[in-house]
C-alpha cells in the first residue's frame, strides 16, 4: 500500500441530500456535520497524520446570507463541542484560509480551539476555511516578493513555505462527494500529484464503511511520480 500520511476530502452533497429528504438544507448541513466527526475520529483510528477538510471556501459568500450565518454559527458549536475530544484524541487543529474576514464569535473560537490543541501531537486536522487555492498561491508570491527573493534563487521548497501548508506533506489522497469530478480551487498547488478519488455518495451518508472503501481503492494503486513503475518499484 502507498503511503497515506494526508487525506484531503472536500465534503460536498449537504444540501442535495437534504432537498432529497425534503428538508431544509440546514438539516443538511448539521447531518454534515455529525458525519465530519465520524470521519475525524476514523482517520485518527486510522493513524492518518494529516486530515484537510474543504469547510468553506471563498466563493461559498455567494451563498444566501442566512445560510452563511447559519454555517459559521454551527462551526461555531461544532468546535466548542469537540474540543475536549479533540484534546483527548490528541488532534491538533489548524486552519487553512483568511481567518480575519470571519464573523467574530466564530473566529474566536477557532483561535481558541487553535491554541488549547497546539501541543496535540497525533494528528493534525486542517480546516479549509475561506480559502482559495488560487488566492494562496498568489499571497505566496507576494510574500516572495516582499522578501525580494531573486528569482534565479527561489526554490520549490521556498514557494511551498509560503503555503498555508508549510511544514505539512502534500495529499496523497483527494476525496470528494456526491458526484461530482472538479477540485474547485483546492490545494491547486498541493495536489499535483494527488490520487483523486470521487464516490457519489453524499457527504451526510459517507461513513466509516466508505472511507475505508476509497482507502482501499488507493491501497490498490501505484503511485509512480513520473517515473514508469518499474523505476518507482
Amino acid at each position: 500500500m502507498p503511503p497515506l500520511n494526508h487525506l484531503a476530502i472536500i465534503m460536498d452533497g449537504n444540501g442535495r441530500w437534504a432537498r432529497a429528504r425534503g428538508l431544509d438544507r440546514s438539516d443538511g448541513h448539521k447531518a454534515g456535520t455529525e458525519t465530519a466527526r465520524e470521519i475525524v475520529k476514523e482517520c485518527r483510528k486510522l493513524g492518518i497524520p494529516f486530515l484537510t477538510l474543504y469547510t468553506f471556501s471563498k466563493e461559498n459568500w455567494s451563498r444566501p446570507k442566512q445560510e452563511v450565518g447559519f454555517l459559521f454559527g454551527l462551526l461555531k458549536d461544532f468546535l466548542t463541542e469537540e474540543l475536549p475530544s479533540l484534546l483527548e484524541q490528541s488532534i491538533r487543529l489548524n486552519v487553512l484560509g483568511d481567518l480575519d474576514e470571519l464573523p467574530l464569535p466564530t473566529r474566536q473560537v477557532l483561535r481558541h480551539v487553535i491554541e488549547k490543541t497546539a501541543g496535540c501531537s497525533a494528528m493534525t486536522l486542517n480546516l479549509a476555511l475561506n480559502y482559495s487555492g488560487r488566492l494562496e498561491i498568489l499571497r505566496a508570491c507576494q510574500a516572495l516578493l516582499k522578501k525580494q527573493v531573486k528569482p534565479s534563487e527561489l526554490t520549490g521548497d521556498m514557494f511551498a513555505a509560503e503555503l498555508y501548508t508549510a511544514g505539512m506533506p502534500d495529499p496523497d489522497l483527494i476525496l470528494r462527494t456526491s458526484g461530482e469530478l472538479r477540485l474547485s480551487n483546492y490545494l491547486l498547488f498541493q495536489s499535483a500529484y494527488s490520487e483523486l478519488y470521487f464516490t457519489d455518495v453524499a457527504w451526510p451518508d459517507f461513513h466509516a464503511p466508505q472511507l475505508k472503501a476509497a482507502l482501499a481503492d488507493y491501497a490498490s494503486r501505484q503511485r509512480r511520480f513520473g517515473t514508469t513503475g518499474e523505476e518507482s518499484a
